[in-house]
């Protein structure tokens, strides 16, 4: 891939999870030199320019001078890198290494070529700095987890590397790579960005579209599972209140639920209507889908975005400070999803309710062929439930709160790394409370005589494959786990979508 002015979701993923190799474009090259050449006449004149020749954050007014300044840049960093926690994982890791050079090679940032070449060669020879993932309030970028970055370019810290943890030094003279000796204001552009929110709320947008078609996939199973009526997802009947989302929604059950034996054998059954949890899908996962095309938009800005400070305006030689580098409009993305994607599982659980309770299903309760002797997938639902409850804490907005810090110079933060990183665990809560829905609702299948709708029948025959029928009470939390692989890789989604 070549880096220039633009990056998509689809290259992201392609370069985060698929190892495409990235180069800059000539034309990037450029923009770079040309405002690194504005830095270098402040360095030889006289005037004070912030994060060039001043210190940072409260020391913004102490000057510093010129024979200091690389050493000024080197303090930044190892001062500021005192992050703690779990290591990101790899893949967040290489998302921030790609959104940090995106962002420097627009040419407003004033570092050398050779610090974006240095981020790329590391992403594209699978090497990856280990950054704790805790320390950010996400105002000033994500300062210590970036400085846990920039700290392995300059040869300390650690860097991952073939499954391996090693001395950033040792891992860069294994790759012929030479650490960088940081110039006048190279430090701080390095720091000053929202590469971490950035990364982690990418992978979560690509994995969450996926998850949301699961979920349709999903409720159209339990849906035929239950007798349930199709009439509520037709075009007439959700066009009356024409929300983008609830009609793809709608279009989507439809085409799972083409060609189905079981909607017809229960027409003239009698019931009136079906509860909210399957009737509404249309309503509650469209709500979904328009809140994920909303942070699609919002990183598609984001990703052709300069979050460094103070900024360098080469056509004019001005030097600004502003607040690109504030995460506020990443950190309301993360809330907004988190409870989106909260709300996909809430309402999972609920279908799995109606799937297990014979009072609701007309089914053997907890689709236990002989029930007493056998529990059936009564803990099922428990697990999913304490999950669904456990993403209501998550969900609350991290947002909404703000602690000043470096002596109240950086009075409001924005905490979007603690909401995308909620955002990251409430996805793997609701990819797992939807693999309980899709177990349950294949046993359940396994009671009706008729074959589901093409795309229902085709995830539930591909089930089959992976997870046997449960005739009695056996041990099958594995059985869960592979059916989760299914869901998380997107292989399940893609056989019903192709049926």
């Amino acid at each position: 891939m070549i880096l220039d002015t633009t990056l998509s979701l689809e290259q992201f993923i392609a370069v985060v999870r698929g190892g495409e190799t990235v180069e800059l474009s000539p034309a990037a090259q450029a923009r770079i030199v040309r405002a690194r050449a504005v830095i270098e006449q402040i360095v030889d004149g006289h005037q004070a320019v912030y994060g060039v020749n001043t210190g940072f954050g409260k020391f913004a007014s102490v000057r510093v001078d010129r024979a200091q300044l690389a050493q000024l840049q080197h303090n930044l960093i190892v001062s500021h890198a005192i992050g703690v926690g779990e290591p990101l994982p790899a893949e967040v890791v290489r998302g921030m290494l790609l959104l940090r050079a995106q962002s420097l090679a627009l040419g407003h940032s004033g570092v050398r070529p050779e610090v974006v070449d240095l981020l790329l060669a590391l992403l594209n020879a699978g090497a990856h700095p280990v950054i704790p993932a805790q320390g950010s309030v996400g105002a000033s970028g994500d300062l210590a987890p970036l400085a846990h970055l920039a700290l392995a370019l300059i040869g300390l810290g650690q860097l991952e590397h073939g499954g391996v943890v090693r001395p950033a030094a040792e891992v860069l003279s294994e790759l012929g790579l030479t650490p960088l000796q940081l110039q006048a204001k190279e430090g701080l552009a390095l720091i000053n960005g929202t590469q971490l929110m950035g990364s982690l709320l990418a992978l979560a947008l690509h994995d969450a579209r996926q998850l949301l078609g699961t979920a349709n996939l999903a409720a159209a199973m339990t849906v035929e599972a239950l007798y349930g009526s199709h009439r509520p997802f037709g075009a007439d009947v959700v066009g009356l209140r024409p929300h983008p989302g609830a009609l793809r929604v709608a279009e989507q059950l439809r085409h799972f639920l083409r060609g189905s034996q079981i909607a017809p054998s229960h027409a003239e059954c009698g019931k009136v209507q079906d509860p909210y949890s399957l009737r509404a899908v249309p309503q509650v996962h469209g709500a979904t889908d328009d809140a994920l095309a909303q942070a699609a938009r919002v990183l598609e800005v984001e990703f052709a975005s300069v979050t460094d400070n103070p900024l360098i305006f080469p056509d004019t030689g001005e030097v600004v400070s502003g607040g690109n580098f504030h995460g506020q409009p990443l950190a309301l993305t993360a809330d907004a999803l988190k409870v989106a994607v909260a709300e996909l599982a809430s309402i999972s659980e609920r279908r799995c309710e109606q799937l297990l309770n014979p009072a609701l299903s007309g089914l053997p309760g907890f689709l236990a062929p002989e029930g007493g002797l056998n529990s059936g997938f009564m803990i099922a639902q428990y697990t999913a439930a304490a999950l669904v409850s456990e993403n209501k804490v998550l969900a609350h907005p991290a947002s909404v709160d703000s602690i000043p810090t470096s002596a109240n110079q950086e009075d409001h933060v924005s905490m979007g790394a603690h909401g995308a990183r909620q955002l990251r665990q409430i996805l793997e809560h609701a990819q797992t409370v939807l693999s309980i829905e899709l177990m349950c609702g294949a046993q359940a299948l396994d009671f009706q005589k008729l074959r589901a709708g093409q795309g229902v029948q085709a995830a539930y025959e591909r089930i089959r494959e992976t997870v046997p029928t449960m005739p009695a009470d056996r041990f099958f939390q594995p059985d869960l786990l592979r059916l989760r692989t299914l869901v998380t890789s997107g292989t399940l989604l893609d056989v019903a979508q192709h049926a």
